[in-house]
């Protein structure tokens, strides 16, 4: 396992990249509403990307090995679709839940993050999943500072989640990033306290747990990227990016619209 670990000029590179993309879904947040295609959003963000950011989207054509390559710029998972959804030109209805996941590369640099939408007005179990999600990437985050374990986050995101009655997707987990997509290393959403790589400063990696209203179990659809729960029961995600620094942690994808952090969350310490 090879992690890099960034510098003071990486770390600004950064926090440009991880800007940018957390502007892309304040961009596209007063459009998301019943009528409108996936492809839409697609368009709108691919456009604002690269014309208004001059930015490249990092997941159109991305072609892991092995992998048919990726053919939009954004990644939309509608209801049951757990992530890698597909934009499409079926029109969003009212009460369908919406991830958006938004990648961008500038200056060579990786900004990665997600957000939950709604659609309307939605039930009050997808309110609560999506919120239970949101507050379980926030556990996991919270406690990043050097010396804590990569099992210590996976173990306070699985335990809020199941506290709630709900399952942790275990076949996809957060990862490194910098001047690459997926770096070193994995960080999963569940795990025992004490285990895994110690965090130090400078790493960065993202935080995105995925965490369903049924079971754990997945299904990847024909396309070859779209995953589903297995039960059809909705799913939920929500991602930052996160630098670990001297003294904790600081969010990377961050921008005026981001929503605000849950109640029990202490203001990070300065880096």
């Amino acid at each position: 396992m090879t992690v890099t670990f960034k510098d003071a000029a990486g770390i600004e590179g950064m926090r440009l990249a991880g800007r940018l993309a957390a502007e892309v879904l304040d961009h596209l947040t007063p459009y998301v509403r019943p009528g409108i295609t996936t492809n839409e959003l697609d368009q709108l963000a691919h456009d604002y990307i690269v014309n208004v950011q001059q930015a490249i989207p990092a997941p159109l054509h991305y072609d892991p090995s092995g992998h048919n390559p990726y053919p939009k710029s954004i990644c939309t998972s509608v209801n049951a679709v757990i992530c890698h959804g597909i934009p499409n030109d079926k029109p969003l209805k009212k009460g369908d839940t919406l991830n958006i996941d938004i990648t961008v590369i500038k200056n060579g640099w990786h900004g990665d993050t997600s957000r939950m939408f709604h659609v309307g007005e939605v039930s009050v179990a997808a309110k609560r999943l999506s919120a239970i999600t949101y507050e379980a990437m926030w556990k996991g985050i919270e406690i990043v500072r050097p010396g804590v374990r990569l099992g210590d986050i996976g173990h306070v995101i699985q335990r809020h989640a199941e506290a709630a009655g709900y399952s942790v997707v275990r076949e996809f987990c957060g990862h490194g990033i910098g001047q690459k997509f997926h770096e070193d290393p994995q960080i999963l959403h569940y795990g025992k306290p004490g285990t895994g790589m110690e965090i130090k400063a400078g790493m960065v990696f993202t935080i995105e747990p995925m965490i369903n209203q049924g079971k754990r179990d997945i299904r990847e659809m024909g396309d070859g990227w779209t995953i589903v729960t297995k039960d059809r029961s909705l799913s939920a995600q929500w991602e930052h990016t996160v630098l670990c620094t001297e003294t904790g942690y600081e969010i990377m994808t961050l921008s005026a619209g981001s929503p605000p952090p849950p109640a029990f969350v202490a203001p990070a310490l300065p880096a």
